[in-house]
C-alpha cells in the first residue's frame, strides 16, 4: 500500500516527481534493518523542487489520506503524524487502531482526520503515514509528503507562547523553531527491539488524544519488546470500541490505562497522586483529566 494523497515524495501521483527520481518501491515496507527510516529515505529531497509542498492545510482543518494498492494484509493499525524538523521527530496527530488499512482491497482506502488547531504555521512540514500490517511478515510501512501548514507563515517562538508574533518569511530558516506537542510516532519491526504481534492489530502505547477504533475489538494486542521506552509482552488488550472515534481517555481506554497516572501524564493530561499501575480515586482522576483538557483547549 502507498499514500497517493497527499502525494508522497517521488511517488507517481506527486506533481513534482519529474524533478527527482520516481520511487517504484513505495508499496513495500521499510527495511527490517531500519536503514531507510524515516520515509524510505526520501527526505534527502527536502529543499529541492522534488520535495516542494504538495498540499496546504489550515490549523484545525481536515486532512485526507488516500491509499493505493491491493496488498492489504488483512488490515492493521495506522498513524498520521507531522514533523517540523525535517524528519528528526514525528508527532502523532491521529491513530487508527484496527481496520487501517481496510482489509478488503475493494474497500475505499480513504482516511480523514484533523490538523491540530494549535499546529504552528510552516511552509515545509513532513506529513507521514505509518502502517503496521495484521497478516504477513512483521513490517512497518511509512510514506511521507511535504505540506504547508497555515499558508506557510512561521511563529518565531513555540505555539505555546501566546505573545509570539508571526513572520511573513516563507523560507525554511525558521522551521526548526516551530514545535507541536504530543506523543512521538510508534516505531517497530525495523530492528529497534520493538515488534508487533502477528495476526493482531497493534495497540499503540502512546496513540495521542485522537484515536479511531475499527475491526474486531477482540483482535488487539500490545506490541512486544521495548517500545516507546517501556517493556511490553505482546499481550491481548481489552478496551476501545469496535468503530468510531474517541478522544476521552476517561471513558475509552485503548490500552486499559484507567487510573494509570504515569501513562496519562505521558499523553499530555494532568494526573497526579499515583504511580503507574496503581488505581487512584475515580472522581479525582476524572476532575484532573477534565482540567487537563480545559487547559489544552
Amino acid at each position: 500500500m502507498a499514500m497517493a494523497q497527499p502525494p508522497s515524495i517521488n511517488y507517481k501521483t506527486n506533481p513534482n516527481v519529474g524533478f527527482g527520481v520516481e520511487n517504484y518501491d513505495y508499496t513495500s515496507p521499510l527495511s527490517s534493518s531500519g536503514s531507510d527510516f524515516p520515509c524510505k529515505g526520501e527526505l534527502k529531497y527536502l529543499g529541492t523542487k522534488a520535495g516542494a509542498p504538495v498540499a496546504n492545510y489550515a490549523p484545525g482543518g481536515t486532512f485526507t489520506i488516500k491509499l493505493d494498492g491491493q496488498a492489504t494484509h488483512s488490515g492493521g493499525s495506522c498513524q498520521a503524524s507531522l514533523s517540523y524538523d525535517k524528519g528528526s521527530t514525528f508527532t502523532v496527530i491521529k491513530s487508527w487502531i484496527g481496520d487501517c488499512v481496510r482489509p478488503q482491497p475493494s474497500e475505499d482506502q480513504t482516511f480523514t482526520g484533523q490538523i491540530p488547531s494549535n499546529a504552528p504555521a510552516a511552509s515545509e512540514v513532513v506529513f507521514a503515514w505509518t502502517w503496521f500490517n495484521e497478516l504477513g511478515n512483521r513490517e512497518m510501512y511509512m510514506n511521507c509528503a511535504v505540506v504547508t501548514i497555515g499558508g506557510g507563515k512561521r511563529r518565531r517562538r513555540s505555539f505555546e507562547d501566546d505573545t509570539s508574533d508571526l513572520s511573513n518569511d516563507t523560507t525554511s530558516e525558521l522551521a526548526p523553531r516551530a514545535r507541536l506537542s504530543g506523543p512521538a510516532i510508534f516505531i517497530a519491526n525495523v530492528g529497534n527491539g520493538c515488534t508487533t504481534v502477528a495476526s493482531r492489530d497493534v495497540v499503540f502505547p502512546s496513540p495521542g488524544s485522537v484515536v479511531q477504533y475499527g475491526g474486531n475489538s477482540g483482535n488487539r494486542n500490545d506490541p512486544s519488546g521495548t517500545c516507546d521506552g517501556r517493556p511490553f509482552t505482546g499481550g491481548s488488550v481489552v478496551g476501545g470500541s469496535s468503530s468510531g472515534s474517541s478522544s476521552d481517555p476517561g471513558n475509552s481506554s485503548p490500552t486499559g490505562h484507567r487510573g494509570d497516572c504515569t501513562y496519562w501524564a505521558s499523553q499530555g493530561y494532568l494526573c497526579s497522586g499515583s504511580s503507574s499501575g496503581r488505581a487512584i480515586n475515580p472522581l479525582f482522576f476524572s476532575l484532573t483529566l477534565l482540567a487537563g483538557v480545559g487547559l489544552m483547549a
